[in-house]
């Protein structure tokens, strides 16, 4: 039974029937599998700011390794909430990679979770930042 239904006046009720029946075929969408990255850069670090709303701070797991920094979720699929009619969210497992540039210091990297984004802030080497203005007196 579908709660919306497409109104189609072109085709007779049987085949519109027809047509809008799902056959109780699922399919897997894997468009909303990876989510939204905001990356920023300023003087002092680079900012990556993933949006994964309805996640514990406990449900992420950060790693860097060989310069590649990996944020993943794993989630549990369990068939407790199975009885949807319609699903058009889910909190589902995920993996993403970023590779490091060689101006960030590894051993401060932070990561944070408000609001649903989590947000980890990569600071860079005194190297990598910009030098002050100094004058130099001429003799």
């Amino acid at each position: 039974m579908n709660l919306i239904r497409k109104q189609n006046t072109w085709f007779p009720s049987l085949m519109d029937e027809f047509l809008n029946t799902n056959w109780n075929v699922t399919v897997p969408d894997y468009s909303n599998s990876s989510p939204a990255v905001n990356v920023k850069e300023n003087n002092k670090y680079f900012s990556l700011q993933i949006a994964a709303p309805g996640l514990n701070k406990a449900d992420f797991e950060i790693s860097f390794e060989n310069k590649v920094l990996l944020i993943q979720v794993i989630q549990d699929d369990g068939n407790e909430n199975n009885d949807f009619t319609r699903q058009e969210f889910n909190y589902s497992s995920f993996k993403r990679n970023f590779k490091i540039p060689e101006s960030v210091e590894l051993s401060k990297i932070s990561a944070s979770y408000i609001n649903g984004v989590l947000e980890i802030k990569l600071p860079k080497t005194k190297e990598a930042q910009p030098q002050q203005k100094k004058l130099i007196k001429i003799k």
